[in-house]
């Protein structure tokens, strides 16, 4: 199998980050990498571009690692709840999903991508509840939210 060394120019999910040389297939770098401007192909002249590329990833990871304690100072202060519909006993109608709450987050202010609020079952059960948000790699928060009826519970007949 032919490989290529490539210096990226833009973060690649699971491969690494600007400034950074990586060796991949030739397919992949040839038919999605470089067409797409991500990367270049590693050259004596390109080397010349890894302490500028490096330079501006330090200064991007300071950025978004300072932010994103921002937004967890934000998010540990907030608290959330959510009134559902009940049936008999308590029962809840449906459930509340990663998307449910991001939504909340967002009416509170909050802009959180989706994906990173990592609710991996929905909730079907009343009351108190918590999820975790990774911000960051090195900033996780868990945010507490409520579920209660918004109607009064009946109890279940046997």
């Amino acid at each position: 199998m032919a490989h290529h060394e490539i210096l990226l120019i833009k973060p690649v999910e699971g491969l690494g980050a600007e400034g950074d040389q990586v060796k991949v297939r030739a397919g992949y770098a040839r038919n999605y990498l470089l067409p797409r401007a991500i990367a270049v192909p590693l050259t004596s002249a390109n080397r010349k571009q890894i302490e500028a590329l490096k330079k501006r990833r330090a200064e991007r990871e300071i950025s978004e690692l300072s932010g994103a304690k921002e937004i967890a100072a934000k998010l540990g202060q907030t608290r959330i709840a959510f009134a559902v519909k009940t049936g008999e006993g308590g029962k809840m109608f449906g459930a509340v999903t990663a998307n449910d709450i991001h939504e909340k987050l967002a009416q509170a202010g909050l802009e959180i991508d989706r994906r990173k609020i990592q609710l991996h079952t929905p909730v079907k059960t009343l009351g108190q509840h918590t999820v975790k948000i990774r911000l960051h790699a090195e900033v996780t928060v868990e945010l507490s939210f409520d579920i209660v009826s918004e109607n009064p519970i009946v109890p279940a007949v046997k």
